[in-house]
């Protein structure tokens, strides 16, 4: 990871430095497995980000991510998400430059169709931790209210 200091140009590698008074920048080949910004990588407090790759002809369980939303850009591929609207299964098709909105408990799964090209998304979450809860079923979730 660099760290980008207040003077001059030259970053500095003073990981020893207060973090909230700085730019992180966290190369391609620095990432924590999936994780380029978090709590762990560079002391983020609110948001978590990561780089997630999904083979051909793949597919997640259905599941949810508890109380934490989650922004999706597409990079590469044409991933499907799929979740339940009360009556019936809804697929929602994207592609490179595209931007989805799973809100909070909302129970989905990710698709992957193509049987050669990978999907690769990054993902911005509103907690640290990568909550991932599984279900049996897509279902549609009630807000309490």
């Amino acid at each position: 990871m660099t760290i980008q200091g207040s003077i001059g140009t030259t970053p500095s590698t003073n990981a020893t430095a207060p973090r909230g008074n700085r730019v992180y920048h966290v190369r391609a080949d620095e990432l924590d497995g999936y994780a380029a910004i978090s709590g762990g990588t560079v002391g983020s407090k609110k948001l978590w980000m990561g780089l997630v790759e999904n083979p051909p002809l793949s597919a997640t369980d259905n599941h949810h991510h508890g109380p934490s939303e989650a922004g999706i850009y597409v990079v590469s591929g044409h991933p499907v998400f799929v979740y339940h609207d009360g009556t019936q299964e809804v697929r929602v098709e994207a592609g490179p430059g595209d931007f989805l909105l799973v809100p909070p408990f909302v129970p989905h799964r990710e698709e992957n169709p193509d049987p050669e090209e990978p999907v690769v998304v990054v993902i911005a979450r509103t907690t640290q931790e990568p909550i991932k809860v599984s279900v049996p079923e897509l279902y549609r979730h009630e807000e309490a209210g």
